[in-house]
């Protein structure tokens, strides 16, 4: 009976033992990686890359050769994202991630937006690929020792994406329809918005307010959200409705309850002074 015990111990898996985990460095880097992101409206554009340096070295023609597809950075692949369709230098680009490439020239250069967003420098690179390609002329700019990238809004539809290193610079301009954007967001919103809070109804409304656009669904869905509750911010913005309306009664009426509100509502003293300056104006003999 003991050795049947003892055989049968043998033959049992031993429990395991907890392995402790690896030890390693984090690696140093010498081409950091980076990103940058900007809205722009309601869209985003997401640029991630590494920062190679000069160190000394010629950078255009030599570090990176005339004619040969470069990586615009150092390690993996450069990768644009949008987060809605734009226009890339005037072409049209669905939402998504894309690689950048670029093919520089002693004077122009073609730059690249590739389907595959995830490689690792320009190795695996197929011009098959490529979802757009357009030509750009390099400017001089002051010396930078480690390559840069900016995204510099122009207004709330576009930005320009400036690629700079050494003394060279390259940019293109992206564009979002910002207003068929905002448009389906805001009709999405309001399917999904209870009939018991009245935010979303007064945002689309001052919208519309703000834009000019749409007046008359901008006074259904004021009216319906002073349905639902009663604030100084959704009684501003149906005095100013009515006033785009030129319903000026009914507009100081709506100004006046939300000087009101104001008061006990936490609004900044500033906020209620301008309200009671503006309805003294609308107020004024013409």
């Amino acid at each position: 009976m003991r050795s049947l015990i003892l055989s049968t111990l043998l033959v049992l898996p031993l429990p395991a033992q907890d392995k402790p985990a690896p030890v390693r460095l984090t690696p140093l880097r010498v081409s950091p990686a980076s990103a940058v992101s900007q809205e722009i409206g309601i869209s985003k554009i997401d640029l991630a890359f590494a920062r190679p340096a000069v160190k000394g070295r010629k950078i255009w023609g030599d570090v990176v050769p005339f004619g040969q597809v470069w990586r615009t950075g150092a390690n993996n692949a450069t990768t644009l994202t949008l987060s809605h369709a734009a226009k890339v230098a005037g072409k049209d680009v669905p939402a998504g991630s894309y690689g950048f490439f670029i093919i520089p020239g002693e004077k122009t250069w073609t730059l690249i937006l590739n389907k595959k967003a995830k490689q690792w420098g320009a190795y695996a690179y197929k011009q098959e690929e490529d979802l757009l390609r357009w030509e750009a002329t390099p400017q001089s700019g002051p010396f930078l020792e480690y390559l840069d990238y900016r995204v510099l809004p122009t207004d709330t539809s576009q930005a320009t994406v400036e690629l700079g290193w050494e003394k060279l610079r390259v940019s293109f301009p992206i564009v979002f329809d910002t207003k068929a954007i905002y448009w389906t967001q805001l009709e999405d919103k309001l399917k999904q918005a209870p009939e018991t809070d009245w935010v979303p109804w007064y945002q689309a409304a001052k919208y519309c307010q703000e834009q000019g656009i749409e007046p008359q669904k901008a006074l259904a869905w004021i009216e319906k959200s002073l349905k639902i509750g009663d604030s100084f911010w959704n009684h501003e913005t149906a005095a100013r409705i009515y006033r785009d309306a030129k319903r000026m009664p009914e507009a100081q009426v709506q100004l006046q309850k939300a000087i009101d509100l104001s008061k006990p509502g936490g609004a900044p003293k500033e906020y209620t002074e301008n309200l009671e300056k503006e309805l003294a104006a609308w107020k004024a003999p013409v």
